[in-house]
């Protein structure tokens, strides 16, 4: 067994991780007690990443098709790349270097987000190269760049710990960067007297834990924290000395301010004046932090959001010191690092401004090449955009899935199916992108790659291989200095001389002299001993933990700006047809588009299928009950899901998890729904907000399905029957091993040959190895396979009552001998065996939720629970759930 430290690459939170490998694989993983980012802890997500590492499902080699009437077959990595460098350069000549573009990804290390950058703006001469930072960070740039001048996150972790106040906004922290929350709670719990403020529309458990919660109307963000400022100036709570000596704009905020009082705002925004209030008090006494996260980016007016969040630090002097600082929490582990390297279509190397000549100069300097293109570059929605247009002729995706992520999905498939030449650079064979690739190139991904990232403190740590790729699969930098070569062979093996990641990083870090984020003092020796936060220069002994101490911003005139925007309502307002606002989110135990998450069992037992929560009142007008089907609908497309009373959502408003797409659900997943109106400055779309319908759903026809094998395997076989059905549901059950659960309906039966093709991938078609029920004038028919004592497989059609049961039976593996008889039988309880065991709420222990009530009602608190049943003793994930649950029987009793 040996052991290597890398960081683990889900969300920003860059924490550290011991990856233990045994024979060639990856055998386990742990938190690093040494990293100062998470101090030895991890999430749920974090803690499985040994399990999604051995998962099924890889891209192992290269594929390629040259007419799409027939499937990709297996090539080698000369014909792959040489075709693709084939077709790009007829493209190019024909229709200029613009008709390419790619679209890449967060989870790149910064070594491969580089040479892709200068792929396409040093040596084809597009800026055509995007990512799917976008979508969640694009925002939260502009908002720095427009007040503070650079895209620098200017706090650090510790400011959690030294805070007076902290203020979180737009972010369900307990769910989304559960790690960050670990450390909130256990500076509150050092510091009773430190205040927690939570702006958002649900009461999430992020919500549930502050002191004071301000619910607002989603979209009304910027009127609140006008609001909030025009009480710190009615009460004379801002640093006026701060302003005059270190801000600039100040009087036109101070005007537009004064006419948001806290009544009026109380009336756009839904939360009483006088929450307003207090929430200005908390924040001018301070030190204030303030974390946020998509309820801010993901809007159609999403700088102005973050610069009036911004303006507050500023107005109450509540930056560049211990405790106080805006600090927005990165959604994917190496969207920093993206930015750094300029990974944008609107940004050059090292925070470079692309409509600035002389940056441009610069670059090309640096680069070697005699410029850089001006014209800027599609970004995400315009270059799918471009796509189904046919400005766009060629994409390269790498590292991501717009055919689940991106808004108004019907229009993304349609823009990838008009492509001319769509290359998928893909760890993961099967995601729902991989389905429209002409050529498939297998990537090495966590745990088989060298590199940097760069997490949401401005820490860069060190990215390690512990196993080398499986079958042909390559580091992404590698497969691009490999195309790079191909496509200009003299110019290509120039620009692109790298034998290493570590040379890439060297030639970064040189990007990088005398910027805001100089990291000429930084080097792989230095980062293998420890993370490093930039900026860190040549001679350097320590990263600098705050920025603009000093009061000296990177502004032209050294001053911060203050923002003086107007609030605009959302962008899709509700009406009469389309009555319900729709919230998107984040689930506690899966990840963006479920490639990686959705490979391992256990992340889906706390919730295990796409669920939309809305308020009682909401249900019952529409007569619905928890558990029903209902149709959702949007202006732009619609899917079935199962609804549930949720009192986290006010009257109006529903919540549905991002996560789901069309490998683990009827349709086309939760983004058929949004919309792709994006801000004007920052180009991100408004994923976080749409108008919806809800009507009960009547689809008669039902079947369930369970079995035992590879989950990736079993997921493939799903997948026909799902794309036939209006409702699906596709996931994985079980710990030690996968089980399938499936979920359909419909109006009526889909054809036989989709139920054969299942059968036999279940192991399901062999009469004398399954017990079968048939009544075809009812529709019924059950079938169950029984091996070595216990249940393997399942599928049951018409009649699915005892689905619950026999999951629950086949997840732990039970004799199933006592049951046989009652196995096709009509009843959804097992037979003298009592109930199932319910969602699981501690993933670590595998601790069920009726376990816990029933710990609850016998009086235990949280530390009873802990000491008892060992929930929340582990990552400490479910820890505020388990608060919530104790709550909700002492308002019960």
């Amino acid at each position: 067994m040996s052991v290597v430290s890398s960081v683990c690459c889900y969300c920003g939170t860059g924490c550290g991780v011991l990856i233990e490998t045994d024979a060639g694989r990856i055998a386990g993983v742990r938190g690093d007690p040494a990293h100062p980012a998470n101090a030895g802890k991890l999430c749920t997500k974090g803690a499985t990443l040994h399990l999604a590492a051995r998962a099924s499902g890889r891209a192992l080699y290269p594929e390629l098709r040259r007419d799409r009437a027939v499937p990709r077959a297996r090539t080698d990595w000369d014909a792959a790349l040489g075709h693709v460098a084939e077709r790009f350069n007829a493209i190019i000549r024909e229709h200029g270097p613009d008709a390419v573009a790619f679209y890449i990804s967060g989870q790149l290390t910064t070594e491969a987000y580089y040479v892709f950058n200068k792929l396409a703006k040093g040596l084809i001469g597009t800026n055509n190269v995007d990512t799917n930072s976008r979508l969640c960070m694009s925002s939260a740039v502009a908002g720095y760049k427009a007040t503070l001048g650079a895209d620098s996150p200017p706090g650090c972790y510790d400011d959690i710990d030294a805070a007076g106040t902290i203020f979180i906004a737009g972010s369900n922290t307990a769910y989304a960067h559960p790690i960050v929350f670990r450390r909130i709670e256990a500076a509150r719990k050092a510091n009773p007297a430190q205040k927690l403020v939570v702006v958002d529309p649900r009461r999430t458990d992020t919500a549930a834990e502050a002191d004071l919660h301000l619910a607002i109307l989603p979209g009304t963000d910027v009127a609140l924290y006008h609001a909030m400022l025009n009480a710190m100036l009615w009460e004379d709570r801002i640093d006026r000395a701060f302003i005059e000596a270190h801000t600039e704009n100040w009087d036109a905020l101070r005007d537009r301010v004064r006419e948001y009082t806290p009544d009026k705002a109380a009336a756009i925004c839904g939360v009483p004046a006088e929450d307003i209030v207090t929430a200005a008090r908390w924040f001018a006494a301070g030190p204030t932090l303030s974390l946020y996260c998509q309820g801010l980016n993901q809007s159609s007016c999403g700088v102005d959001k973050n610069a009036a969040l911004i303006n507050l630090h500023l107005a109450a002097g509540q930056i560049g010191k211990p405790g106080a600082a805006p600090l927005s929490l990165t959604g994917q582990p190496n969207a920093m690092g993206g930015r750094e390297v300029g990974g944008l279509a609107n940004l050059l190397s090292a925070h470079r401004d692309l409509d600035d000549p002389a940056h441009r100069a610069e670059v090309a300097r640096l680069w070697g090449v005699d410029s850089v293109p001006a014209r800027p570059g599609k970004t995400a929605v315009e270059l799918f955009d471009a796509l189904a247009t046919g400005e766009i002729k060629a994409v390269w995706i790498a590292c991501t899935n717009p055919a689940q992520s991106l808004p108004d999905q019907n229009r993304v498939q349609a823009a990838l199916e008009n492509a001319a030449l769509v290359v998928v650079q893909e760890a993961y064979a099967d995601t729902e992108t991989a389905a429209f690739a002409d050529v498939l190139l297998p990537a090495a991904t966590w745990g088989e790659t060298e590199g940097t990232m760069t997490n949401s403190e401005r820490c860069i740590g060190r990215v390690r291989a512990a196993v080398p790729p499986p079958g042909e699969a390559r580091p992404d930098w590698r497969i691009v200095v490999d195309f790079a070569r191909r496509l200009r062979p003299a110019e290509g093996a120039r620009l692109f001389p790298y034998a290493s990641a570590e040379a890439v990083f060297d030639e970064h870090r040189e990007t990088t002299r005398g910027r805001d984020l100089d990291i000429t003092g930084l080097s792989y020796a230095l980062l293998d001993a420890a993370p490093r936060q930039w900026p860190f220069p040549a001679g350097a002994t320590r990263g600098r933990a705050r920025l603009y101490a000093d009061g000296v911003f990177a502004t032209a005139s050294g001053r911060a700006a203050f923002h003086a925007a107007a609030w605009q309502p959302v962008a899709e307002p509700v009406d009469a047809r389309y009555p319900l606002r729709l919230n998107t989110g984040r689930l506690r135990d899966q990840w963006h588009a479920m490639s990686r998450t959705g490979k391992v069992a256990r992340l889906f037992s706390h919730v295990d299928l796409p669920v939309l929560g809305m308020a009682p009142r909401d249900l019952e007008r529409r007569r619905l009950r928890s558990g029903d089907l209902a149709r959702v609908k949007s202006r732009r497309g619609e899917i079935v899901v199962a609804v549930e009373a949720s009192e986290s959502v006010r009257p109006g408003q529903c919540f549905l998890p991002m996560h789901w797409g069309a490998r683990f659900m009827g349709g086309r997943g939760v983004n058929a729904l949004t919309l792709p109106v994006f801000d004007a400055v920052s180009k991100q779309p408004e994923l976080k907000h749409a108008a919806v319908q809800v009507t009960k759903a009547e689809l008669p026809w039902r079947m369930v399905a369970l079995a035992i094998g590879d989950g990736a395997k079993l997921l493939d076989a799903a997948q026909p029957l799902l794309r036939a059905c209006d409702y699906g549901a596709a996931g994985l059950a079980g710990r030690e091993r996968d089980v399938l659960t499936l979920r359909l309906a419909h109006a009526e039966a889909p054809p036989d040959a989709l139920f054969a093709a299942f059968d036999a991938a279940l192991g399901l078609d062999d009469p004398l190895a399954v017990m079968q029920y048939e009544d075809r004038p009812r529709g019924i028919c059950k079938r169950v396979r029984v091996a070595h004592g216990k249940v393997a497989a399942v599928r049951l059609t018409g009649e699915t009552a005892a689905f619950e049961w026999l999951r629950d039976l086949v997840v732990e593996g039970a004799d199933a001998a006592g049951l046989r008889v009652w196995m096709l039988a009509p009843v959804a309880r097992p037979p003298a065996a009592g109930a199932g065991r319910g969602r699981i709420v501690c993933n670590c222990l595998n601790v069920a939720e009726p376990d816990i009530v029933a710990a609850i009602a016998a009086g235990a608190d949280l530390a009873a629970l802990q000491g008892t049943l060992k929930c929340g003793t582990e990552c400490g994930s479910c820890v505020p759930e388990l608060k919530r649950l104790i709550v909700a029987k002492q308002v019960a009793a």
